[in-house]
């Protein structure tokens, strides 16, 4: 497997197809991923194998955004699938990681590590300092790709309900980050003003 020329790849398409208008989904969100699955599997004590199959499958998780926005995970699981073969993967392992890019869709439905690690990579900045501005980028874009639309006060409505019904399946991403989520959603509770 070939990885760094399966992750070549994607950041190459993400970088060179992606619409101006993908200020969350984009090469930056990718490889915020891919660091964050990286670390995670390294806290969790994955063998080598499944690391590099989490890897991979944080770099494809979003490059079906390229064809579709709604049901982007299908999209990616599909381009995987048609990529991979070229880098060497087996079939047996696409489908893992097929998997575990369908389980990163909202509500996450991980079933095993693997999927559990990616999963929370992929919501890692709900537990770090830079919370704020990776979300107002996702509003930013669901504002202007009319994906749903939102004052900032609904936003950080939104916000509030993800937040306080979020949790991170991995011990070692509660550990790290359910800290600084819990402070990040009383910041916006005392931001946001909710009528009673």
């Amino acid at each position: 497997m070939d990885f760094k020329k399966a992750k070549e790849y994607v950041i190459t398409r993400l970088t060179e197809e992606s619409s101006l208008d993908h200020f969350y989904h984009n090469s930056d969100h990718t490889l915020d991923v891919w660091r964050s699955a990286r670390r995670l599997c390294r806290m969790e004590g994955l063998e080598e194998h499944d690391q590099l199959l989490v890897e991979t499958a944080a770099v494809f998780h979003d490059i079906g955004m390229l064809d579709t926005y709604l049901d982007h995970e299908m999209a990616s699981a599909a381009i995987a699938m048609e990529a991979l073969p070229e880098f060497g993967y087996s079939g047996k392992d696409i489908d893992a990681i097929n998997k575990m890019i369908i389980t990163t869709r909202l509500p996450q439905s991980a079933q095993n590590l693997n999927e559990q690690v990616l999963c929370d990579a992929d919501l890692d900045y709900l537990g770090r300092d830079d919370f704020f501005m990776i979300a107002l980028k996702l509003r930013q874009e669901w504002n202007i790709l009319k994906i749903r639309p939102t004052t900032l006060k609904e936003w950080y409505e939104l916000q509030i309900d993800f937040l306080e019904n979020h949790q991170f399946f991995t011990k070692s991403a509660q550990f790290i980050r359910n800290d600084k989520k819990s402070e990040n959603l009383q910041q916006i509770k005392e931001l946001c003003t909710i009528d009673k």
